[in-house]
């Protein structure tokens, strides 16, 4: 919650007077836990609580790489609490699309005699990610790509083609199995994964505003 997207998203909502709300799922930045002892689920869960026990009226979800899956997710199980969402290299399904998938035979050896396997990270080596068994699991019970996504609410995608994480070809994939009709995706020719240049957070703030402005046009007030 402390990324520089976050920060960027907090400060316009304080400059327009909107309240804004960020947190950091269990085992991740600030929040207690361990990531290794999470899951896709897990953190659903997490999101779904903050957002009923720490927001009131409509809301505005955000969700960047995982948290776009997490976004999604939120949006099935809450629909009547959220106005619009917005999804920066939104990657649903990554666990079996672009996980699970790129494990070599070693690796898979390795996952199921030890429930884990340790991962290189490409932006700090010193600590590599450790994925787990059960984060692959149950992944597989969130799979969000396979079939129609009965999401009615506007949905705007930001995706970078220069993503080494999340091939852009993902956002078209979220784009076609939504079932609303209110669905943009603006892809960015340099972007890379965070999308946290200075031009990709006036982009970011620059498509929230211009939502707003489209959903409040009924009367409605958004936070």
């Amino acid at each position: 919650m402390d990324g520089t997207k976050a920060l960027a998203l907090e400060s316009w909502c304080q400059a327009h007077g909107r309240s804004f709300l960020r947190f950091d799922y269990r085992g991740h930045g600030q929040s207690s836990g361990t990531f290794e002892d999470g899951c896709i689920g897990d953190w659903a869960q997490d999101a779904v609580y903050v957002l009923d026990h720490l927001t009131e009226g409509p809301q505005i979800l955000v969700g960047s790489s995982m948290g776009g899956w997490i976004m999604l997710l939120v949006a099935l199980e809450r629909p009547e609490r959220l106005r619009a969402l917005v999804g920066l290299a939104a990657a649903p399904d990554f666990t079996e699309d672009l996980m699970c998938s790129e494990l070599n035979a070693e690796q898979r050896v390795e996952m199921e005699r030890d429930g884990q396997v340790i991962l290189p990270c490409d932006y700090d080596p010193s600590e590599p990610y450790i994925i787990t068994k059960r984060l692959i699991e149950d992944g597989r019970t969130h799979l969000l790509l396979r079939d129609p996504l009965n999401i009615q609410l506007p949905v705007r995608l930001i995706q970078g083609m220069k993503d080494t994480d999340v091939p852009w070809q993902t956002a078209l994939k979220i784009h076609d199995v939504l079932v609303s009709e209110d669905v943009e995706i603006q892809f960015v020719k340099n972007g890379d994964h965070r999308l946290s240049e200075n031009h990709d957070l006036k982009r970011l703030t620059r498509t929230l505003e211009n939502m707003l402005k489209d959903i409040e046009g009924t009367g409605e007030k958004h936070t």
